[in-house]
């Protein structure tokens, strides 16, 4: 009876294990291999090439800003989203009358296409933009921007459509967070004596690990892997001023240059898992402590 128990249980889990071998386990392999060819539809030989492409990489001045944009936008993205997505957690989480409003209106971008956003945004950016007409009305004539044209700022401003987009999405993560933690753990504070920032520095952050560590791993892992808001915003542009790892590799493959590509996206998984499972390991150790 056991034993029959046991194999209709592997009769559950063989299915599912087969297709995710299928579509991640062989095309992540296959594309470790890949990377270390001349991969290309216009010669139609495949050969191994060695390291070539990736030295080809770190001697590009082009990827090399993609990747250094990338790094960029992650790290933005991160601490911003986090912040802001965290204080509207709090600030929603009180008795006002609005509350349950004002969360649908701050969750709704999140549930809409980078695309569509990046389409929404582009007309607001402009030279002659909502954005910069209103700064014109309001007597702040001296903050228009060349908001999507300016080489200096262009992946800062794709990075606060991003956070705009999504701190919602993170609040209500906060927000599910903020609602398991027990009132009588405020009200003994209160008591002993702690203030509003001692309760919050003290009991709310430590209680809140498990969101916190949810939240910065979405945004950490989605700030790496960043292609719609680029893509729909600048298009890499001007130039390569907010090319990315993912937009990169979409253009080279584009060209046919499809070993270059797939070893440029090897590169992205390996700075995604470096980054990723020793601070999930770290936050994990901290959420047990807390």
């Amino acid at each position: 009876m056991r034993k029959s128990a046991s194999l209709y249980s592997y009769r559950l889990v063989i299915p599912a294990l087969v297709m995710y071998g299928l579509v991640f386990i062989y095309p992540t392999i296959t594309g470790f291999y890949y990377s270390f060819t001349d991969w290309s539809p216009i010669n139609g030989i495949l050969k191994f090439s060695g390291l070539d492409n990736f030295k080809y990489i770190f001697n590009n001045d082009a990827l090399l800003l993609a990747i250094r944009n990338t790094i960029v936008y992650a790290a933005i993205c991160i601490v911003l989203k986090n912040v802001f997505g965290l204080l509207l957690a709090v600030a929603l989480n009180t008795a006002i009358r609005s509350r349950n409003w004002l969360r649908a209106v701050f969750f709704a971008p999140s549930i809409v296409s980078s695309i569509v956003i990046g389409l929404v945004f582009i007309p607001i950016l402009q030279p002659e933009g909502l954005l910069n007409e209103f700064a014109s009305f309001i007597g702040l004539g001296a903050l228009r921007q060349y908001w999507l044209s300016d080489t200096s700022i262009v992946i800062f401003t794709i990075a606060a459509v991003s956070i705009w987009q999504w701190t919602g999405y993170h609040m209500a993560i906060y927000l599910a967070g903020l609602q398991s933690i027990s009132n009588d753990f405020y009200e003994a504070s209160t008591i002993d004596g702690a203030n509003a920032w001692q309760r919050f520095r003290f009991m709310t952050i430590p209680l809140l690990s498990a969101s916190i560590n949810i939240n910065v791993m979405l945004s950490l892992v989605g700030g790496l892997r960043v292609f719609g808001e680029v893509y729909s915003l600048t298009n890499g542009g001007p130039g390569n001023a907010s090319q990315v790892l993912s937009t990169s590799v979409f253009v080279l493959f584009g060209e046919g240059r499809w070993g270059l590509g797939t070893a440029l996206n090897t590169l992205l998984f390996l700075i995604v898992s470096v980054a990723a499972i020793p601070l999930l390991r770290k936050m994990r150790k901290q959420e047990v402590e807390a």
